[in-house]
């Protein structure tokens, strides 16, 4: 599978962009996946539900299924960061053309930073040669190419064009 990081610290617009940019993609034919760290405990599963109270139960893995959708919620047995191969395992790669990671700015991948001078934050472009870009919302000096954070459309350019560049 193709992968693509949107790294960035936190509040720096990292799910805003790729809210707008993934219809973007989508309407060009691109297939995508999405994979989201989150640094907090979360629970996607509502409290009172049959899944919840399975899960609850004990169950290390639950799958929910509609005839719309359906969700694997999975236990780990410690609190540990699952590695990013481990999450790629589970997605089906004939459904998805792209997978685009947000969060996860320490790995080994392709990541297009988001940075907003703005917020004070360190470019991490400067120590991640991994970064393939920044977006922002000013100019930044970072030896990558820079787009426009505003500029959706130039945004979504971009990634369609590393995506085929990796086909």
């Amino acid at each position: 599978m193709i992968v693509l990081g949107i790294a960035g610290f936190s509040g720096s617009g990292k799910t805003t962009l790729l809210t707008r940019v993934i219809p973007l993609l989508v309407q060009r034919g691109v297939r995508i996946a999405v994979i989201k760290h989150a640094h907090h405990d979360f629970d996607a599963d509502t409290p009172g539900k049959d899944s919840y109270r399975l899960r609850h139960a004990g169950a290390s893995q639950t799958l929910v299924a509609s005839h719309r959708r359906w969700a694997l919620f999975t236990e780990l047995p410690e609190p540990q960061e699952p590695a990013l191969e481990v999450l790629l395992a589970q997605l089906d790669p004939a459904r998805s053309d792209l997978v685009l990671v947000e969060g996860m700015r320490h790995g080994g991948h392709a990541k297009l930073e988001v940075h907003r001078p703005a917020l004070g934050h360190r470019l991490l472009a400067a120590e991640d040669d991994w970064i393939v870009a920044v977006a922002s919302d000013a100019p930044v000096a970072s030896g990558r190419p820079r787009l426009d954070l505003n500029d959706i459309p130039a945004v979504a350019d971009f990634i369609y064009r590393f995506w085929e560049g990796q086909r």
